[in-house]
């Protein structure tokens, strides 16, 4: 049972120049801090451009937004960790909130500022 994260790479050239994506950098830096939850996810990096394929693949047509974790259909659910359905998948769009689900499931820290669980 593994949930699916998919993230952009470490360092893309965008804009004239090498960037990275922030939000990826804080879910990284997560499970960093945090090992125990890697063994609860598959990571796919997904291309700048859209469409993402994995993406795309899981939740259907769109311009998905990275980081996002796709819940193994088995996965549970926790109220307040902002949980969309999208074609029958379930999936966590944003850095905080699913900072906010591995709080939750895995008994880490919470993001700060984002209130209780």
């Amino acid at each position: 049972m593994t949930d699916h994260l998919h993230i952009l790479p470490s360092d893309f050239s965008a804009n004239g120049r090498k960037e990275y994506c922030p939000e990826c950098a804080e879910i990284v830096g997560v499970l960093a801090m945090f090992p125990d939850i890697e063994a609860s996810l598959d990571r796919y990096h997904e291309s700048l451009s859209h469409p993402r394929a994995g993406l795309v693949h899981a939740l259907g047509e769109g311009t998905w937004n990275c980081p996002t974790l796709v819940l193994h259909v088995d996965s549970p659910a926790y109220e307040s960790c902002g949980i969309k359905t999208e074609n029958g998948a379930r999936y966590i769009d944003n850095a905080r909130d699913i900072g906010r689900y591995w709080a939750a499931r895995f008994g880490t820290s919470v993001p700060r500022g984002t209130g209780p669980l």
